[in-house]
């Protein structure tokens, strides 16, 4: 009973964390992501970093994202840094998949405890029946029924703020995916491929990399 209790208590703290998180991201949108990431592209042209950190921290909505968006911005010109930046994605990623881990773990733990918390009472409650024991029986359901429900409880409210954080997350990583296609440097490089209608000859196409 104690243990089902604690972990309902850790999925309404994981509530409250979630409703914070979602505050944060109210100002979110499609057409500030992309007036920001072409703030920055203009700042990178001229120069100016610092400048186009401080405009992507503007649509970074956490700790793991701001240095993302930072990796992208340092890192897009040494000559492995396509590999440093998709190397700094995956960590990001990994970090969210652990944040989700806290409450999928819940999902699983809350309605096992119920069970756990429902099976134990029934020896006692089953022996109070063989001797007639009726308060006995009575108090050993109550704890029972009182203890699957405290964990099924538990279970639903952590397979929601699973659901929605899974949505979030995929939307921040997604973020942080077109600010470094953006902002690539090597998104212009054109590429002498044959093209599909003859026109005297091979055309030239731009093209970005694979």
């Amino acid at each position: 009973m104690v243990a089902a209790v604690l972990a309902l208590a850790w999925a309404l703290v994981e509530v409250g964390i979630l409703v914070a998180e979602i505050w944060r991201r109210r100002w979110r949108s499609v057409s500030a992501l992309e007036s920001a990431v072409d703030q920055a592209e203009r700042e990178l042209a001229a120069g100016d970093e610092i400048g186009a950190i401080s405009t992507l921290s503007l649509i970074s909505w956490s700790a793991p994202m701001r240095s993302a968006m930072e990796s992208v911005v340092t890192e897009r010109l040494l000559p492995d840094g396509a590999s440093r930046i998709a190397k700094r994605m995956a960590e990001f990623d990994y970090r969210s998949l652990r944040r989700l881990e806290r409450t999928r773990i819940l999902v699983r733990m809350g309605p096992a405890l119920g069970l756990m918390g429902t099976l134990i009472p029934l020896s006692p409650a089953l022996a109070g029946l063989a001797e007639g024991n009726v308060t006995e029986l009575t108090e050993n359901l109550r704890i029972a029924f009182s203890v699957t429900v405290v964990g099924l409880l538990t279970g639903a409210i952590a397979f929601a703020v699973s659901l929605v954080r899974d949505r979030i997350y995929a939307q921040d990583f997604s973020d942080v995916e077109y600010a470094a296609a953006v902002l690539s440097p090597e998104k212009h490089i054109g590429l002498l491929v044959p093209s599909t209608t003859e026109h005297g000859g091979t055309t030239q196409v731009a093209m970005g990399n694979p």
